[in-house]
């Protein structure tokens, strides 16, 4: 660990391979492979839905030991076609799809199984992988956990408005016809298929400013999360949330909780603040009792974005899975 930068992470490293693997329905997905070649093959699955992978999560993994694949997920970052464009069909974007074309980057890479690393969206996906396909999954390194059931998209986008009220009125006004609450995500979803740019780009800013609101008292401010990302970039990545999120991400209700058992052999370090109010800490700690391979560690002074004591945490267990 003595290479490790003052930030704590691994100095800033280059991908060695790059390339866009053809996923079939007119989708090409980005990749990148960064390390050492012959290391031990890890992939990063990164949030959103829609974020897209940054260079930065490449600095979590010893390039000595591990080959680290790096990916953008359907419609964001290089894959194309890109979810700014009102053109792009988003009935291809589903998380099946997205689990298939984790499968078809593994093959075409050559890589029999992989060590998983994601959180938020990335982690709802990672566990819907590791079920569908255990077989392939080495370990798995989860901060901030989410399963995406219907009961968090609720408390994210309603029942956190109690701590919020003055944001969530704001975001609730965004969308008028929604006269139930529970409708507000749909309402949105339906706003950012509109063929109005005006709607759209007004529909993105409100959810922008609703998200940049309930991750405002994080212990570790920075620039607003969604509502500093380049236009392009945030259209993407609202559409493609309110895209999943107004259908349950295509799971049933507590599937990934109840499906633990899948994974059982499969040793994990699942990582979560104790004040992240995006995705609050009972989903983890019910995760970790369930699958008995899971070690949970509580970030006391942490939310949904980490900071320093949850970097540690994980770079603590991603060396430690290294071999």
């Amino acid at each position: 660990m003595d290479r490790i930068q003052p930030d704590d992470l691994y100095p800033p490293v280059e991908p060695y391979e790059s390339g866009m693997l053809d996923v079939g329905d007119g989708n090409h997905v980005y990749w990148e492979a960064c390390g050492n070649p012959v290391g031990k093959p890890a992939l990063v699955v990164h949030g959103g839905p829609g974020s897209g992978c940054t260079p930065r999560a490449r600095r979590y993994f010893d390039p000595d030991r591990y080959r680290v694949i790096l990916f953008d997920q359907r419609g964001c970052g290089r894959s194309t076609p890109h979810a700014s464009d009102p053109a792009t069909d988003m009935r291809h974007n589903t998380t099946p799809h997205l689990i298939a074309d984790m499968e078809r980057l593994r093959e075409h890479l050559g890589i029999t199984n992989w060590l998983l690393y994601g959180g938020s969206w990335g982690s709802t996906l990672i566990l819907a992988y590791a079920q569908a396909h255990p077989e392939r999954v080495t370990e798995a390194v989860i901060p901030s956990v989410t399963t995406t059931r219907r009961s968090e998209i609720d408390w994210l986008y309603r029942g956190v408005g109690q701590i919020f009220p003055e944001a969530w009125h704001t975001f609730r006004q965004g969308v008028p016809e929604a006269t139930d609450p529970t409708d507000l995500v749909r309402a949105y979803a339906r706003l950012l298929e509109s063929p109005d740019p005006a709607v759209r780009k007004r529909a993105t800013a409100a959810w922008c400013a609703w998200e940049d609101a309930v991750l405002s008292q994080e212990t570790n401010p920075g620039p607003p999360p969604y509502s500093s990302r380049p236009d392009r970039a945030q259209q993407a990545l609202v559409r493609i949330c309110a895209h999943y999120f107004s259908h349950d991400a295509w799971l049933s209700e507590n599937q990934l909780i109840d499906g633990a058992h899948r994974l059982i052999g499969i040793p994990a370090a699942l990582i979560h603040g104790r004040f992240d109010l995006a995705s609050p800490l009972i989903t983890a700690w019910e995760l970790g009792r369930a699958w008995p391979e899971a070690e949970l560690t509580v970030i006391d002074d942490a939310g949904h974005l980490g900071g320093p004591a949850t970097r540690r945490a994980v770079l603590a267990a991603l060396d430690g899975f290294a071999g």
